[in-house]
């Protein structure tokens, strides 16, 4: 959905279309505030990723 968000942006704006779709604007801002930063991830997030490698490589 934020691909979306981010591909129609320019022509309506973010809150246009989150207004439409089932997203609030924060939640959007705070997604892409979390893929430029991956500080920000929730503790599950990060544990996940370590898990999920681990996982592989078993």
């Amino acid at each position: 959905m934020t691909a979306f968000i981010d591909d129609h942006r320019d022509d309506y704006g973010v809150e246009s279309i989150c207004r439409v779709l089932p997203i609030a604007p924060s939640t959007y801002y705070e997604h892409k505030a979390r893929e430029a930063d991956p500080s920000r991830l929730p503790a599950r997030a990060r544990r996940d990723a370590v898990l999920g490698s681990e996982i592989d490589r078993v």
